[in-house]
């Protein structure tokens, strides 16, 4: 089962027993147009994206193969490293593809250890086809001239620089031109291609073969792999590598498409930061295809050049960190959203602010993000103490009217209209309200959900260690943790139920007492172990204020139900 399905079940099973709690002694109540890509003519025009048949078809009439320099010549490759404080980039100068990215700032979590590294899946990315009228031109075997062939190396504080691709005919009637500009404070590589000679082409780029394993927990890591798009029309989605099979062109337009995991992602955007006005804004269609010979799926995207024969977009093979991504427009930051489909909009302003707390007390108090949970754990139970205290009260309040409310139900039986009016004087003249006890209860909970995302994907998160957890975005290895959760619940619904006066009568609260807890346990197994650690703290620093309620419902156990205030 996976864990997003294992929290909705426990979702489900809480708001069931907190309901049900607060009725076992119920009352009767009162009864446009999809388009496709920026064509490479005028600017603004959309036109046809080029079809699966015309990406995959041979070099055809016009632009033979070995006019383009791709005759199986036989020439060692020739590899350009550039450095930045933030990454290590390895083109190739044949094809101009990408053959290695590995991040400075981050290590995988696997047992090999090292950087993490975005390229990988049994081949080179930035593979590049030009779509030409019927004929694709496959641009792997060029041998490209390069500005910068020692290499380029920028330090924290320099400006932008640029290496250039550059490859011309014989009779230098044709170029293909690929400069690339690296910042050494971004992740974004800002691209600007030119192409003369060859007509009106489209380019195909395959951004990614899947991103190579960087966590300890494979499971998780292959159920985050998907290529997400923004489609002009049907917002973002997302599609499961695993589910790629044979090939597949989705049509666009898209403001951006990307691959990611579970923390990290490569994505194309067009335009530059800077973009000459008219130029094209949309890139064409999303080409999937299933990986051969022990390759991963690729995904490729396509875009129009514009009437000046350049196109210009930007690349980023980083982490998936919401500032970085926001900085980068058209919703980027959704690349991994928090949240089902259909609860986004209510779950996302949670996470932002839950987030935003615990980055506020993790760089307020500099202390780590274990503590952070603590803290926060325990200032959540401090704020929500007046709530919690008011949904108690309600609660015996409902449970002190239940014998009147019988009296009435049993004596009015016959007479609907009578007993409704009855039903109302009671709610009216004793605070009664069936939700008074429940709805307070469930305001933790959006918290709780807020921090099951923020787990699943928060890049600020992952590999953090605390004390004998190696991670507190993953599962504590020792379950220790989920046990300890367990008996905190369990604690705190012995300390309630030891209260009721009618304990001994009541076998369903009795029989919850002692399933929750092992349910909860079995499902939080899974879950990241900050998340438990949270929940755990939460059930302790709730313990005084349940014996306190405790006491007061033994101190009124028995006494005829208070009036309220009239007006009140």
């Amino acid at each position: 089962m996976r864990t997003e399905a294992r929290f909705l079940l426990a979702l489900a099973l809480v708001f069931g027993v907190i309901w049900g709690t607060n009725t076992l002694f119920p009352p009767v109540l009162p009864e446009a147009p999809v388009v496709a890509s920026e064509g490479a003519g005028a600017p603004g025009v959309i036109e046809p994206a080029p079809s699966e048949s015309e990406i995959q078809g041979s070099a055809g009439a016009g632009i033979p193969a070995q006019e383009m320099g791709a005759a199986g010549e036989s020439v060692e490759p020739v590899e350009v490293v550039v450095e930045t404080p933030l990454v290590r980039w390895v083109f190739n100068a044949r094809g101009a593809q990408l053959s290695s990215v590995e991040l400075k700032e981050y290590r995988s979590l696997r047992p090999a250890g090292g950087l993490v590294q975005l390229v990988g899946g049994g081949g080179e990315v930035l593979e590049k086809r030009l779509v030409i009228g019927g004929d694709t031109v496959e641009l792997g075997g060029l041998e490209f001239t390069v500005s910068q062939s020692n290499g380029l190396q920028l330090a924290e504080g320099e400006g932008p620089a640029e290496v250039r691709f550059e490859w011309r005919n014989a009779e230098a009637t044709a170029e293909v031109i690929f400069a690339y500009r690296f910042d050494p404070e971004r992740y974004v590589v800002e691209v600007e291609s030119r192409v003369a000679g060859l007509g009106n082409p489209v380019l195909v780029e395959r951004i990614a073969r899947g991103i190579p394993f960087t966590e300890a927990d494979s499971a998780q890591e292959i159920a985050a792999m998907s290529w997400v798009g923004n489609h002009l029309n049907r917002g973002i989605d997302a599609h499961a590598l695993a589910d790629v099979e044979g090939a597949e062109l989705n049509p666009g337009p898209f403001t951006w498409v990307g691959v990611k995991n579970k923390y990290f992602l490569v994505a194309m955007i067009p335009g530059l930061d800077q973009q000459p006005e008219g130029s094209s804004r949309y890139l064409g269609a999303v080409l999937e295809e299933e990986g051969l010979m022990g390759s991963g799926p690729s995904i490729s995207a396509t875009y129009a050049y514009d009437s000046d024969e350049t196109t210009r977009y930007r690349l980023f093979f980083g982490p998936q960190e919401y500032s970085r991504l926001q900085s980068i427009g058209d919703d980027l930051e959704e690349v991994n959203p928090y949240g089902w489909k259909f609860l986004r909009p209510v779950i996302r302003p949670f996470v932002v602010l839950t987030l935003w707390v615990l980055n506020l007390l993790h760089d307020q108090l500099s202390v780590g993000y274990g503590w952070v949970l603590v803290i926060f754990g325990v200032l959540m139970r401090v704020v929500l103490w007046p709530l919690n205290q008011k949904a108690m009260r309600s609660q015996m309040r409902n449970m002190a009217v239940q014998p009147m409310l019988k009296e009435v139900q049993n004596k009015y039986r016959d007479n609907p209209e009578r007993l409704q009016k009855e039903m109302l004087r009671l709610h009216k003249e004793y605070g009664f309200n069936p939700l008074g006890g429940c709805l307070p209860l469930l305001v933790p909970w959006p918290v709780l959900i807020a921090l099951f995302f923020v787990f699943q994907n928060t890049i600020e998160l992952r590999g953090v260690a605390f004390l004998w957890l190696p991670d507190l975005s993953a599962k504590d290895p020792l379950y220790l943790l989920p046990l300890f959760m367990a008996v905190s619940m369990f604690f705190l619904q012995w300390i309630s139920f030891r209260s009721m006066p009618d304990q001994g009568n009541n076998p369903q609260m009795k029989a919850m007492m002692y399933f929750m807890p092992i349910f909860f346990g079995f499902i939080f197994m899974q879950f990241p172990s900050g998340l438990n650690l949270y929940y755990a703290v939460t059930n302790i620093a709730t313990i005084p204020q349940q014996i306190l309620i405790a006491r007061e419902r033994k101190s009124v156990a028995g006494k005829p139900p208070v009036r309220v205030a009239k007006g009140s």
